[in-house]
């Protein structure tokens, strides 16, 4: 009977995976490590399960177990001593994530390091450039923030990283970073933008582990809303023209049809980033046994990949590849 036809095909594990339409490899992942000058040991994120801020020596480390799972990226975020109202440890020769570059490169050369480039981590107020505050009121200068994001950009690719993923959403980022890189010389360098990325309430875990939440008001006036999608597309669509290598999408679950509508449209190589309360969500169920932690987890990332992306950022990155 014609019913059956496409049950014939599932009726075993080999006959189900000859005809999977899609694969997930452990060369899709990057996985993101937390590099802290404050700690003097790794320190366990209550928030977010089986992660941790790290120092330079244990990122290193970590990089290295990471590639002996297959991992071949990874993407860094510093926690500096001190902040400021100009985030000058994001661009400093000597910063957190520039040592931990050095420190990962020196490790494990092969290791593709991206270094997501942002201020709010350096902020002493978390915002995600320079910003006028009254009360619950905040203005960031767009413009104005341009030119330390450019300068955190060289100061990653002048201490090895091999991709530039700015994260920030200013207005004009990609093309002043574009140009910053290549008037220093590194014209190979490419940048990751992250291109539509969402004023999210998924993102809560993250602010715990990188200390980065904002002191005052919120991130909506530079980050998207919600709610739209043909923006989304906008976005993207200035980023590449401003020489964007690779896009992403942020968060992931909650934006797959994004995702899907910008690989479809553009064809560019395309991230996803399975954020950090998409991660949370599922250690917890897991631990109060409502999930099935492996099986639940591989079924997200097949939907990433379904949706169409080609690269996913996330913290189950180690869990994935041994699973794999």
């Amino acid at each position: 009977m014609l019913s059956r036809r496409l049950r014939r095909l599932r009726a075993t594990p080999a006959l189900r995976s000859l005809v999977r339409e899609t694969h997930l490899a452990v060369s899709d992942l990057i996985y993101p490590l937390f590099v802290s000058e404050r700690i003097t040991s790794r320190v366990p994120v209550a928030s977010m399960p089986g992660v941790f801020q790290l120092t330079v020596e244990e990122a290193a480390r970590e990089a290295a177990a990471a590639w002996g799972d297959g991992i071949q990226s990874v993407l860094l975020f510093g926690i500096p001593v001190k902040k400021d109202e100009l985030a000058h440890q994001a661009y400093a020769e000597n910063g957190i994530v520039q040592q931990a570059v050095r420190a990962i490169k020196t490790a494990v050369p092969q290791m593709v390091v991206i270094t997501d480039v942002c201020l709010c981590e350096y902020m002493s107020h978390g915002h995600c450039g320079i910003a006028q505050i009254e009360g619950d009121h905040v203005k960031v200068l767009n413009d104005d923030s341009l030119e330390l994001l450019a300068r955190a950009a060289v100061s990653h690719a002048e201490a090895g990283a091999d991709i530039i993923a700015p994260s920030d959403m200013m207005d004009g980022r990609v093309e002043a970073i574009r140009e910053a890189l290549d008037d220093a010389g590194f014209e190979n360098t490419p940048i990751m933008s992250y291109a539509a990325k969402f004023a999210s309430a998924f993102y809560g875990p993250f602010r715990d582990a990188a200390d980065s939440a904002p002191q005052a008001g919120d991130r909506r006036s530079y980050q998207m809303d919600p709610a739209n999608g043909r923006e989304a597309l906008r976005e993207v669509a200035l980023d590449i023209e401003e020489a964007a290598d690779m896009v992403m999408v942020k968060p992931g679950l909650a934006y797959l049809d994004i995702l899907w509508r910008v690989k479809e449209r553009f064809e560019m190589p395309t991230a996803v980033y399975h954020v950090s309360g998409e991660y949370a969500m599922v250690k917890a169920a897991a631990a109060n046994g409502w999930l099935d932690e492996r099986a639940t987890t591989m079924e997200v990332m097949l939907a990433f990949k379904r949706a169409g992306a080609d690269l996913i950022v996330t913290y189950a990155a180690r869990d994935v590849a041994q699973w794999l």
